[in-house]
């Protein structure tokens, strides 16, 4: 834009005193304009008076304000500075976009903060966060909360002292959406003065305003099982709920005439959800680790399935026959403990001399039997877990352990020799054909494909489906036959049922071996016509 200046400044269209609209070039090509109109302004009287008083609080260290500031961005068309112009002479403002920026219009709505011409302070937009977390859980909605009220006052009508125990099992199904047999420890969680009664208001309180209403189910149960001031489940606190699992599934009353065998069958489904869950293995399983297993469904699935053996995971009664009746075979002298002798029996002898070794060195896992040199019943529970099921993580962990010597995190082509030369000798005895070390160490690399062929690391192993049959290769002799000449039929089989672990077939096929032994025995009295293992083959 091009301006020409001719005339008296007091002759000046008002219009170019809004100086932002003047175009900088004109500024530039007539400075004369600007320096002329400052003077006048300087020449004020109420500019003299205005810049006496700004001197002064600066000198005195006071705060430069000015009384009357425009909330214009503009200082140079604040009306808190004398004007040039007469009173109600003031010429309009140019006219401005109505549809600004919101910044722009927020900026505008009051006076800056230090009321001075000389420095205008934008306020930022505060932008208001709702809360997102709470340190006791979320409140419920009104509209749920309510809701839930309302079904709480059914069931606790006409009890107006309270429900005791055995009324209480509808409450925990229905209201708390959990599995019935945590009845018994929901009842006590809130009944903290051991009264025997649970009132509407103590279930309020608990459920409602301890906000557990809006928790995930996890949440809820790892809450309602944990003890105070912890931050993580033992194995004792398991131990109610697999009481009132055992009182209260019609697929578990059987046993309620032996309590022996109720508590090993408790024991072990414990030790079986440590083993699956508790992938850190220090026995204190977590609420992470709860939310990232299955065990929540295969809860709620034992709840509503009155053959408990169709629960697979964990909960099978056929599942602890099994373990059972194979660590009581191994325990010749029935003292709940196995040593190195019994253990090499194990499967018909199929392991190796120096992979027992490395179970009872401790190095996968530190027994929690307290005799030097003996496994305890726990101690079995991970050890056949690991041996029937080499395609699970806890599996190839605890089989990792025992081939990597030296404990550097990756197992060599030595480590693997060393493990593989009894497997070799073994076939030189029973007259098989012997495969030499470095043909099957090029089987072993063509099935994991690990990232550098010199070495396997865990991650490799856990990449591959095919790793349970390596550790098989160097010391089970009979899986490893048997992957060598698997059966088509079998291999059918096991496509058709996907769902099923190699843990699940194992255990399915043993029951059956197991049950019928136990019926030749009653058929015949303790005939000695029965199947003895001690016949078999060594190998």
């Amino acid at each position: 834009m091009d301006l020409d200046f001719n005339g008296d400044v007091a002759s000046l269209d008002a219009e170019l005193l809004q100086l932002p609209e003047v175009s900088p070039l004109a500024i530039k090509a007539n400075p004369c304009v600007a320096e002329k109109l400052f003077d006048q302004w300087l020449s004020l009287p109420e500019t003299n008076s205005l810049v006496k008083s700004l001197l002064n609080n600066a000198k005195g260290g006071g705060p430069l304000n000015v009384a009357g500031v425009s909330s214009s961005t503009n200082s140079a068309a604040s009306n808190s500075l004398p004007s040039m112009f007469p009173a109600g002479s003031t010429p309009p403002l140019s006219p401005r976009s109505s549809s600004g920026s919101p910044r722009i219009m927020k900026q505008r709505a009051g006076p800056s903060a230090l009321g001075s011409p000389l420095k205008l302070v934008n306020e930022p937009v505060k932008e208001l966060i709702p809360q997102f977390y709470f340190l006791n859980g979320r409140p419920p909605p009104n509209e749920l909360k309510e809701r839930c009220l309302f079904r709480i006052n059914q069931f606790f009508y006409g009890h107006m002292d309270g429900l005791q125990m055995h009324e209480f099992k509808p409450v925990t199904k229905e209201i708390c959406k959990l599995p019935s047999f945590f009845s018994t420890a929901l009842f006590r969680k809130i009944d903290v003065d051991c009264t025997g009664v649970v009132t509407r208001d103590a279930f309020v309180d608990y459920w409602i305003n301890g906000n557990m209403l809006t928790k995930d189910i996890a949440t809820q149960i790892y809450t309602i099982l944990k003890q105070p001031d912890v931050k993580y489940l033992a194995q004792d606190d398991f131990k109610p709920v697999l009481r009132e699992l055992l009182a209260t599934h019609p697929g578990l009353e059987f046993l309620q005439s032996t309590p022996e065998f109720q508590e090993r069958y408790a024991e072990t489904v414990i030790y079986r959800i440590f083993y699956y869950v508790n992938r850190s293995g220090n026995g204190r399983l977590t609420l992470r680790e709860l939310k990232r297993s299955n065990l929540i469904a295969a809860m709620q699935h034992a709840d509503e399935e009155e053959d408990i053996n169709k629960v697979l995971r964990y909960f099978s009664y056929e599942h602890f026959y099994v373990i059972y009746c194979k660590f009581w075979e191994l325990d010749t002298d029935h003292d709940f403990l196995i040593d190195k002798e019994n253990l090499i029996r194990y499967g018909n002898h199929a392991l190796t001399y120096r992979i027992v070794d490395r179970i009872f060195s401790q190095v996968p896992r530190k027994f929690t039997s307290k005799v030097e040199g003996k496994m305890g019943y726990e101690d079995f529970v991970y050890f056949i877990l690991s041996e029937e099921d080499k395609s699970s993580e806890p599996s190839l962990e605890y089989w990792f352990k025992c081939i990597d010597l030296d404990g550097n995190g990756i197992i060599t082509r030595n480590e693997m020799q060393f493990f593989y030369e009894e497997q070799l000798h073994r076939m030189e005895c029973m007259a098989q054909e012997p495969v030499l070390f470095e043909d099957i160490l090029c089987q072993i690399v063509d099935m994991i494909s690990p990232e550098d062929e010199s070495y396997f690391t865990i991650r490799d192993l856990k990449g591959s489906k095919l790793s349970g049959s390596v550790f098989n290769i160097l010391f089970n002799l009979n899986k490893f036959m048997a992957f060598e000449t698997r059966d088509p039929f079998l291999i059918r089989q096991e496509r058709e049922n996907p769902t099923l672990t190699d843990w699940d077939r194992f255990a399915h096929r043993e029951y059956i071996r197991l049950s019928m032994e136990e019926d030749a025995e009653d058929a015949s009295n303790g005939s000695a016509d029965v199947w003895d293992e001690s016949l078999e083959a060594p190998f």
